[in-house]
């Protein structure tokens, strides 16, 4: 498709050339895209105008709707001449394949065979909630998750406020209603260990949502936690009977008894097993007919995308680059990596890259959290028994050794277009087996470490958010809080080092304390002593997040962390640092670079080398323990 540069056509084609490509869409930003490339779109109007067609779904909108839409009840004399220009404009610039007319005082869109995001998550919640219905729980959850796949984000994001208050609610209850039944799919084929810190988060987002609260009891209680169920319904009653002045629901209440009397039926498929270095007890007969709950499916094992993402444009952009690109089919080659500090964001990029790009990988989606719940490292054969068995291998038939397990993966991925995402690796050593030769796949592995000796990698840096990105994620997570105090909300953003996971943990606690005021948050994480303690919730902790790179460390680097941490100096060079260290300046430096390697520290060259604390790894490194004299 050639582009001609024209105030108000994105377009100009010749009969010869093929159709545009259109997107459209509204679960985000409200945008557009012609062939890859973004239509501009001239203010919070114009997007209006755009997004009020769209949601009328090919139906005529009369001027006197989208006149209440753009101004309100008090428009301009001129509203009749400015909605005839916006229009105009939209015809101009999204494509000879759109149709925007005006007929009886009004004007209809019809995109054709242009993309609509929200038409998209529709279809799909649809068939996931019908798949859902008739108990095919894993053709539910993989149509489920690809419809919640379409949502980038704040919905609406640009529109005036006219519109927003109109369609934010039913979206929203759209939405919801996808991720319940997104959960009670995955709950039935026995995610439950991985569904608790997820539905902690949505049921302090959504307080009195009986359905979700009912999920997180039910996933607790198959995790042997029947004491923290019993505890989510009793918070639930009093919420409910202090907020509303009503009893939980027939529902909660029957499940409330089911979990006393331990009676609680089983999911409904088996949950999958998992294996260590030794050999594998075979509990199925090899071949086609033993292949278990996998036989058949297309691997969809990505987690959901994190809901509210914002910012990190140019670097989804590099990622989704690296994985689209082509590949030189060398060890390593078609690998990305991203790497930072411990908060700074690395898995949320990696799930919403990976969502983005599923439809370039038809032959499934393979994904590994390479760090356990308590904070140690999986195995590599391990996760190559989880990814064998997704790729239809009979537990019978697994190989004991690391080596065969490695080649009969290879051998599996070999010709597919496949994805496989390997979150929170700890060192080159722990993804080598993982990684395939085949041009057709894809890795993306994120890690503190920088992974460096990963041949034909590409490494890709992630710092702490922009102010206005930090302010952005903290404003969609937590909308109405934010927003009616801009002022305390940037002083969060500041007291958060920007960092997107210590922000999303004040979000939560703005949702789950609806008696605070952001100035009070603020006030709360203000003082150093408490600021860890105030950055914690549920099992989103980011002193936790912050302990992994320390406990990495040996106890003379320790021990040079916490001297460091102790001193006011912003940045320090080597030779500043030598004294403190007890050092000369080269062996200083080296331990600075042990610092940095481990993203404790940060390093900047310009004017000269010098290393930084930032403010939340400079507090945690102030409570450590002075070592004991030997």
């Amino acid at each position: 498709m050639a582009y001609v540069a024209a105030p108000d056509h994105a377009w100009e084609t010749t009969a010869a050339q093929a159709p545009a490509s259109l997107d459209l869409g509204i679960l985000g930003p409200v945008k557009a895209t012609l062939d890859g490339r973004d239509v501009r779109l001239d203010g919070p109007k114009h997007r209006t105008v755009l997004a009020a067609l769209l949601l009328a779904d090919g139906r005529l909108l009369p001027d006197e709707r989208l006149c209440t839409l753009l101004w309100g009840w008090e428009p301009p004399t001129t509203w009749t001449a400015q909605l005839y220009t916006h229009t105009s404009r939209l015809r101009g610039r999204l494509g000879p394949g759109v149709d925007l007319v005006r007929e009886s005082a009004g004007y209809r869109l019809d995109i054709g065979a242009g993309r609509f995001d929200l038409a998209e998550f529709r279809r799909d919640a649809e068939l996931g909630r019908q798949a859902l219905a008739a108990g095919d729980h894993a053709r539910a959850a993989g149509l489920l998750r690809a419809a919640l796949a379409h949502w980038r984000g704040a919905p609406l994001t640009g529109v005036t406020e006219h519109l927003a208050a109109t369609e934010l609610p039913q979206l929203a209850e759209s939405r919801l209603a996808a991720l319940e039944n997104r959960i009670e799919a995955e709950l039935e084929l026995g995610a439950h260990p991985t569904a608790v810190a997820e539905l902690r988060g949505l049921v302090a987002e959504y307080p009195t949502s009986e359905r979700l609260r009912g999920q997180l009891m039910t996933a607790l209680y198959r995790c042997d936690r029947q004491g923290d169920a019993l505890q989510v319904y009793d918070a639930g009653r009093r919420l409910l009977a202090v907020e509303l002045g009503i009893d939980p629901g027939p529902t909660l209440r029957r499940l409330h008894g089911q979990i006393l009397a331990g009676e609680l039926p089983a999911p409904a498929a088996r949950p999958r097993t998992t294996v260590t270095d030794a050999a594998p007890t075979p509990e199925e007969p090899a071949g086609p007919e033993g292949a278990g709950v996998w036989a058949g499916l297309t691997p969809a094992m990505l987690p959901p995308d994190t809901v509210g993402f914002t910012g990190r444009e140019r670097d989804l952009s590099a990622v989704l680059a690296a994985l689209r690109g082509p590949s030189g089919g060398a060890h390593g080659i078609g690998s990305v990596v991203l790497t930072g500090a411990a908060g700074v964001g690395k898995s949320a990029l990696a799930v919403r890259a990976a969502h983005r790009c599923r439809a370039d990988f038809p032959d499934g989606q393979l994904y590994a959290d390479l760090r356990t719940p308590e904070g140690g490292s999986r195995t590599p054969a391990e996760v190559l028994g989880w990814f064998l068995r997704a790729l239809g291998v009979a537990e019978g038939a697994l190989p004991a050794g690391l080596d065969e397990r490695a080649q009969l993966y290879r051998s599996r991925l070999a010709g597919r277009r496949m994805l496989v995402v390997l979150d929170n690796a700890r060192d080159d050593r722990q993804i080598r087996p993982l990684l395939t030769a085949d041009e057709h796949n894809r890795t993306l592995v994120t890690g503190r470490s920088a992974l460096g000796t990963v041949e034909g990698a590409r490494l890709l840096w992630l710092g702490p958010l922009d102010f206005p990105e930090a302010y952005q994620l903290l404003a969609t997570a937590a909308p109405d809080r934010a927003v009616g105090d801009p002022s305390a909300a940037a002083r969060i953003v500041e007291l958060c080092d920007r960092l997107p996971l210590a922000l999303r943990i004040c979000a939560a606690r703005l949702a789950a304390h609806p008696h605070w005021s952001p100035a009070r948050l603020a006030d709360r994480l203000d003082p150093a002593h408490r600021r860890l303690d105030e950055l914690r919730l549920g099992d989103l902790d980011v002193r936790t997040s912050l302990r992994a790179g320390y406990q990495g460390l040996d106890p003379a680097d320790r021990t040079a962390f916490r001297t460091l941490a102790l001193t006011e100096a912003a940045a320090f060079t080597p030779g500043e640092a030598a004294p403190l260290l007890g050092e000369s300046e080269d062996g200083a430096e080296e331990i600075l670079e042990r610092l940095t390697e481990a993203r404790l520290l940060t390093a900047t060259d310009g004017g000269g080398l010098r290393y930084r604390f930032s403010s939340l790894v400079r507090l945690f490194a102030r409570e450590q323990p002075a070592p004991v004299p030997s």
